[in-house]
């Protein structure tokens, strides 16, 4: 086995992408890291940073209460009832699991009550009632200019989301830019954003519940943003807002639809995702994006 050193600039280049389309997201340290504890103690930095001020005051108070050792057990016979000391009652779990009725209810709430983007991004990022934030590194949402009119919109954050915490990043990003390119727009123009806003673990799709939880937060940003046009990108997007079919039997038709009581028109084409996995098909997508160019200049 060669080792890494030993390598020139082009085979590391290539190693690197190999790993990278292999889904390895770590590299090996000198000293070993523990991912686990990290993880945990973000997680209670963020739950402490989402605590109101009182709160955080006491907490010091209670820690030495609870760190205070409990008096013995007699040893003469006396009543237990009498000598020992009541357990101190457990903290509740960080991360309570709340049934999903409430959690819609609360989702459409606090996406309702958000009157611009920046207002929906701060209830997103403060919202606890979707599973699927506890095992993602990032909330992420919308990025780009709404004011053109235009709209972008993929399934769901990949792991180079999650790190980055922008949609469309790494090699489907760079791709999409190109995409987007091609046809004389760039992110700065458009509003890219997916329709859930966290990485589900393993790039899983998400169960009926947490697109319900998820719902809200999509249609106000289309409430918000106000697009004319849609480009919807993959089957998730494409089946969300057409209805069934797969991405091969609804891409390229124009539809006329209505969200949150706006009037667009969308068309959806294959994910950047699906381009870099079968490239014979960029001639399809390149065909929808005519399409979408064409409706621009008409527009």
């Amino acid at each position: 086995m060669n080792a890494a050193q030993n390598l020139d600039a082009l085979a590391l280049t290539a190693l690197l992408h190999f790993y990278a389309d292999s889904g390895v997201e770590w590299l090996v340290e000198e000293e070993p890291v523990d991912r686990f504890a990290q993880f945990a103690a973000q997680k209670a930095a963020q739950a402490e940073a989402r605590m109101p001020a009182s709160a955080r005051q006491q907490q010091p108070a209670q820690q030495s209460e609870s760190t205070r050792p409990r008096e013995a057990a007699p040893s003469d016979g006396g009543s237990p009832a009498r000598n020992r000391t009541a357990p101190a009652p457990s903290a509740p779990p960080a991360n309570v699991a709340v049934p999903d009725g409430e959690a819609v209810a609360a989702a459409r709430f606090a996406a309702e009550s958000a009157r611009s983007l920046p207002e929906l991004k701060t209830a997103l990022e403060a919202f606890n009632g979707c599973n699927l934030k506890n095992g993602a590194r990032s909330t992420v949402f919308a990025s780009g200019n709404p004011a053109f009119g235009i709209m972008v919109i993929g399934p769901m954050p990949n792991a180079d989301d999650d790190r980055d915490g922008i949609p469309f990043s790494g090699r489907q990003g760079q791709l999409l830019d190109r995409m987007l390119g091609a046809i004389g727009l760039s992110r700065e123009a458009v509003l890219l954003t997916n329709i859930i806003p966290w990485r589900p673990p393993g790039n899983r799709m998400p169960s009926d519940a947490e697109l319900d939880i998820c719902r809200p937060f999509l249609e106000r940003q289309v409430a918000l943003a106000e697009p004319r046009l849609m480009l919807l990108l993959g089957n998730f997007p494409a089946r969300f807002f057409l209805g069934a079919g797969t991405i091969h039997s609804l891409r390229g038709q124009w539809r006329d639809i209505s969200v949150a009581g706006i009037n667009s028109s969308a068309i959806a084409t294959l994910h950047p995702q699906e381009l870099l996995a079968a490239p014979a098909n960029k001639a399809l997508a390149w065909q929808d994006l005519l399409a979408f160019k064409s409706r621009i200049s008409s527009h």
